[in-house]
């Protein structure tokens, strides 16, 4: 058994509150893969053989349109978990999954993994909440991307990351390292680069946000507003400068 892998399972929100002897069982398990930068790990349609446990580097999962344009659904850090529906259902891959740099993951095969559950049901219901909660966070994604204009979108996708990466200044700005390109938050929020530029700019001027190199410190009740807002940040103050960051 790998102790790191051992580690990872143990702090997966998937095992709240498993024993010892359960996370032992699980990390039995779980067999170490090893993928280059930009290898695809698994495509959208492919069968659900199991979940992975991301030891090392970044799984972007994402869905590529017929046009070729690409909507990034999550990047699954190191200590997070993908295909978490797939091990209990078996079902087709709903996304594209991508190494982002060289990645270290722990593979659990779905046969071995509903054996196990079927001997160990007190892993079951921690599993279940789990799934519910990840189904309430894509549909605020998807009501974001649907609903919300593109500055709204992007307030969102900033409280999210620092919610989940961040911590807590002194002043109450909450602070996270942002090293995802442009690019990505772009794909993130369904926009252009550019677009996205000019709004984190305007978050900027605003007082929403500092950004630091790779650190962006966000102020949590000022983004709050902005990810409710009908207008962009330009409009609301009579400014035009903005009227090309619409989304």
């Amino acid at each position: 058994m790998s102790v790191p892998l051992r580690n990872a399972i143990s702090r997966l929100d998937l095992f709240a509150g498993a024993s010892p002897e359960d996370i032992d069982a699980v990390a039995n398990l779980a067999v170490e893969q090893r993928f280059r930068d930009g290898e695809s790990i698994f495509s959208r349609g492919a069968p659900g053989e199991g979940m992975l446990i991301v030891l090392q580097g970044t799984i972007r999962l994402s869905i590529v349109s017929v046009e070729g344009r690409e909507l990034i659904l999550r990047e699954a850090a190191p200590g997070d978990v993908i295909g978490e529906i797939a091990v209990l259902d078996s079902g087709r891959r709903t996304a594209d999954a991508t190494a982002v740099g060289p990645v270290v993951a722990g593979f659990i095969a779905q046969a071995s993994f509903v054996r196990l559950l079927a001997t160990r049901p007190a892993l079951q219901m921690p599993i279940l909440q789990v799934l519910c909660a990840r189904l309430r966070d894509t549909t605020d994604q998807l009501e974001s991307i649907a609903l919300y204009p593109l500055e709204a979108r992007l307030a969102r996708f900033l409280l999210w990351h620092v919610k989940r990466y961040g911590r807590t200044r002194a002043d109450g700005a909450r602070s996270a390292p942002l090293t995802i390109s442009q690019s990505a938050i772009a794909s993130f929020v369904g926009a252009s680069r550019p677009k996205v530029n000019r709004l984190l700019a305007a978050f900027e001027e605003r007082g929403a946000i500092e950004r630091r190199g790779a650190i962006v410190h966000c102020h949590v009740a000022a983004l709050t507003q902005l990810a409710q807002a009908e207008t962009a940040p330009g409009e609301a103050h009579g400014s035009a400068g903005l009227d090309g960051a619409r989304g």
